[in-house]
């Protein structure tokens, strides 16, 4: 059932855009040069960066436009570009040791910890916004073991170093090896791990719905929900957001999504789909109030087409 749900990966090779040298660069000098020097220097990098990455500039200005309603000036892409490039300072000062502090807003405060803090398997769900790659390392505090679904990349030096901070609390599953990723995603999930995923772009995904975002019938993966109903596991979404103190994180989450074993299979993903639906409201508004916090420098989700009206 499992190799239904999940779309067999390609293979092809993946790295992020930049030089090889640039994460290296990036981490030395964050460490040896004054901040009054560093930051100055990565703003400038930033304008050299908006200026050499004109696919994901024209995908920048598309998503700006949508969300602001207007086309976006060349100084809102820059902080597009530049909110994007202090996320990843964070998380390379993150995995030299620096203790991120975590507050949990109020809203679904209590469900949400009572799950992070049970013994009872889970998916945790999130998107390319804000500071929410950080979320899988992050539960680990509850000392829950979490497998992160990851697309390995050539030159990510972030996840290899925040991988072996957290070793042996957080693991990774890659979805890049088609011969391997269906079966070793059915063993996690049979032996009772927790699982994190994002839930926004469709590359891996075989099952998918349509919901309202950002003013359109979009179509987004909804494969988690299937995998919750499958395996019986509760699944929630996490938002995560710059704090107001260096080094700290604010995390917005969802309800819990819980099937009922009395219920029908179409019932349950029924219920999801109300679920997710309430999710990417939660998220648009999020990205209403901060644009320059959705890190998807891709083409947005597809609108789905429209639906044939009946003859009269």
């Amino acid at each position: 059932m499992v190799d239904r749900l999940v779309m067999t990966p390609a293979t092809p090779a993946l790295r992020n855009p930049g030089p090889s040298w640039g994460y290296g660069f990036l981490l030395w000098a964050e460490r040896w040069w004054p901040r009054w020097f560093f930051r100055p220097v990565l703003m400038a990098g930033t304008w050299v960066g908006l200026a050499c990455m004109p696919r994901q500039r024209a995908h920048s200005r598309e998503y700006l436009t949508l969300v602001l309603g207007r086309p976006p000036a060349w100084t809102e892409l820059w902080r597009h570009f530049y909110a994007f490039a202090d996320f990843l300072m964070f998380k390379l000062h993150a995995s030299r040791g620096a203790d991120v502090r975590c507050t949990l807003a109020p809203e679904h405060r209590a469900e949400f910890e009572a799950l992070a803090r049970s013994d009872r398997p889970a998916l945790f769900g999130t998107f390319h916004f804000g500071w929410s790659d950080m979320l899988g390392y992050l539960l680990s505090d509850w000392n829950r073991p979490v497998t992160v679904l990851r697309t390995r990349v050539g030159n990510s030096d972030d996840t290899r170093l925040l991988g072996a901070r957290f070793d042996g609390k957080v693991s990774f599953l890659w979805v890049n090896d088609p011969a391997n990723f269906i079966f070793e995603l059915k063993d996690t999930l049979q032996s009772g791990t927790t699982l994190a995923l994002k839930c926004d772009r469709l590359d891996h995904s075989a099952r998918t719905e349509v919901f309202e975002f950002l003013g359109a019938r979009r179509v987004f993966p909804f494969t988690i929900y299937h995998l919750a109903v499958l395996f019986d596991r509760p699944v929630a979404f996490c938002l995560g957001l710059p704090g107001t103190e260096p080094d700290t994180m604010r995390v917005v989450a969802s309800p819990v999504y819980q099937p009922d074993p009395a219920a029908s299979r179409q019932a349950n993903l029924a219920a999801g789909h109300a679920h997710f639906q309430g999710v990417l409201r939660q998220l648009e508004a999020e990205l209403r109030r901060q644009p320059c916090l959705w890190f998807n420098f891709l083409p947005l989700n597809p609108v789905a087409p429209a639906a044939p009206v009946p003859a009269t």
